[in-house]
């Protein structure tokens, strides 16, 4: 059972992104970071979850404000009479000289960082539950990452019997019917190597036949967005084949490919590296396995845990050097994230949780991850060095682009990953230091 207050919580988050967006938010005073750059005492006009409108200093914000038709009368002198000068961007009292209309929410962001709404595509749960545990497990390890700021995710699904995956993919189908921050499922399994298979069960593993890729994706019905697949399995390149073909972006990973064979997966429609570093062959200089394969393959995106755990501090020094634009940031979190140390359960494996590390109970293998993108952003501006603004783009558009969400598209209507207009009122306050989020609008919904 989780606690009274978490069970508040998931509750008033699930109501708002089942609910309508708000009719006008209005953000200004922020300090915008997203993949175009930083810029200060910006502000942003959203309408019915879109950005409509952008840009810097009060004045600007007043003019666009009045002509949209969003403010009611002049409560003050209008800000020119007061000597401000519009085209210097001056006149920090420009928005209180207005009166704003009934249904239209206003927020200063007093200087704090505002970011797109970060987007995970690899994370199997949070606060003591899994996304294979149904509705009422999705709700519950959905409100545990949105409070965190990752406002739209990739569900993962953990390898399980056959019957049970299929079960699983129907209970996310649903929810992308009721939910609007759940992009669809990604299948981390079955079809994973047993040299690598970290965390998955073993007797589940198979090799993709046709009829098993055709299980899949009638259970789906449209809803997976990513499968990890090993490209040396004997039916793995015509898997990875027949999904691209279906719109699923295939995934290298869980694999003992050699550089050649991942090179094949990706020529076949692999278009994503599951988790760079890990359950798969590392880099040495006579075998170079398949990072290299991603790396140098400008189509390919590579996920990255940065949790200095799975993947240490020096090597993610190098990792986000490696493809520029292209690592995105994901968390493989486990649903003991945001919870403490304990017991807990990944598929029908146990796991032990000590100092934040998950471990299977079995083997000692690392059981996925606590993290969550809220702390991986932190950690590549205050740990690894990173500029803000690339900081912000493994955690945004980069995840996004992956799968054309940043461009118009069947899922989610509006593009995610920047604060521009057209785009999706994904919004996040944060402290500019710690990076802590505080406020979040989900496709212009409150969440926090």
């Amino acid at each position: 059972m989780i606690s009274q207050d978490r069970q508040q919580t998931v509750e008033r988050v699930t109501k708002a992104v089942e609910g309508t967006a708000l009719p006008w938010l209005v953000v200004h005073g922020a300090r915008k970071v997203d993949a175009r750059g930083m810029q200060d005492d910006f502000w942003l006009i959203a309408r019915d979850g879109v950005i409509t409108a952008t840009g810097s200093g009060e004045m600007s914000l007043a003019s666009a404000a009045r002509g949209f038709g969003i403010t009611a009368e002049e409560v003050r002198n209008d800000a020119r009479d007061k000597g401000y000068d519009d085209a210097a961007g001056n006149g920090r009292d420009a928005v209180s000289t207005l009166s704003f209309k009934s249904g239209v929410v206003v927020f200063d962001a007093q200087g704090k960082n505002l970011t797109p709404g970060y987007i995970d595509i690899h994370a199997h749960g949070s606060w003591d539950r899994s996304f294979d545990d149904g509705l009422e497990g999705i709700d519950i390890a959905r409100a545990g990452h949105l409070v965190h700021g990752t406002t739209r995710q990739v569900l993962s699904l953990i390898t399980n019997p056959m019957d049970v995956m299929c079960a699983n993919l129907k209970n996310v189908k649903a929810a992308m019917g009721k939910r609007t921050d759940v992009l669809g499922a990604h299948l981390e399994g079955p079809f994973l190597a047993l040299s690598r298979k970290g965390a998955h069960d073993p007797k589940c593993l198979k090799d993709p036949t046709d009829d098993l890729v055709d299980r899949l994706l009638d259970a789906a019905d449209g809803s997976i967005r990513q499968i990890t697949i090993a490209p040396e399995l004997p039916h793995g390149i015509s898997a990875i084949k027949r999904f691209a073909a279906a719109g699923v972006v295939p995934a290298v990973g869980h694999c003992d490919a050699d550089y050649e064979t991942a090179k094949r997966g990706f020529e076949a429609g692999s278009r994503i590296m599951t988790h760079i570093f890990n359950a798969m062959n590392g880099l040495k200089h006579r075998e170079p396995g398949p990072i290299p394969a991603a790396v140098e393959d400008p189509r390919v995106t590579i996920e990255l845990i940065n949790d200095g755990f799975h993947v240490q501090n020096p090597v993610l020094k190098m990792a986000v050097k490696f493809a520029p634009h292209r690592i995105a940031f994901v968390t493989d979190a486990m649903s003991a994230t945001d919870c403490p140390d304990g017991a807990y359960k990944l598929g029908a494996l146990d796991v032990a949780v000590k100092d934040g590390h998950a471990r299977l109970v079995s083997n000692g293998s690392i059981a996925g991850s606590t993290l969550l993108l809220e702390r991986s952003v932190e950690r590549a501006v205050n740990v690894l060095g990173m500029a803000p603004s690339d900081a912000v783009e493994a955690a945004t558009l980069t995840p996004a682009r992956a799968f054309g969400f940043d461009r118009v598209n069947a899922v989610t209507g509006a593009p995610l990953g920047l604060l521009s207009p057209g785009y999706a009122a994904d919004v996040l306050i944060s402290d500019p230091e710690t990076w802590q989020v505080e406020h979040v609008w989900c496709g212009g919904r409150q969440v926090r």
